[in-house]
């Protein structure tokens, strides 16, 4: 009788020890937020449209295309491929290709105006605007701990 008591007052104790704890992490922002600027230019006369209008709008978006690139660039780098071959001691052939991927949010145009022959796009990202587009987006984490016996 007495091992029955023994077995149910373990069982009890570890009942009660194997309580699942949750921990919640907190994101910590960082002491100071940078600003990035990046500038993008296209060419007026090159662009595939017959009237002037046209052109002009043709060449607001592509700077603004290469405006975000160069972003991307700065945000997340450049990935740089290069071949090069030899053949008789003497270079034959040498290809560089350059490419960047990444999402850019937050950033908002500054000025775009035309210069010249070009239309220029000049972008702005705020880290303090990325930071809190982050915080909405994100939400709480948990690890559950869980006691095993």
């Amino acid at each position: 009788m007495k091992p029955f008591f023994v077995l149910v007052a373990l069982l009890m104790l570890t009942a009660c020890s194997s309580k699942d704890r949750y921990v919640q992490w907190e994101d910590v922002p960082p002491p100071s937020f940078p600003k990035l600027t990046a500038i993008g230019y296209a060419p007026l006369a090159t662009q595939p449209a017959k009237e002037q209008s046209q052109r002009v709008l043709m060449a607001m978006q592509a700077s603004k295309i290469v405006a975000y690139r160069e972003l991307a660039e700065q945000v997340y780098g450049q990935k740089i491929t290069a071949n090069s071959s030899v053949s008789e001691w003497m270079l034959t052939d040498d290809n560089v290709k350059a490419s960047v991927t990444g999402i850019i949010r937050g950033a908002r145009v500054v000025k775009s105006y035309p210069a010249g022959d070009h239309y220029v796009t000049e972008l702005e990202l705020d880290f303090a605007q990325v930071w809190q587009l982050y915080q909405q987006q994100s939400r709480p984490q948990r690890i559950k701990e869980v006691t095993y016996f």
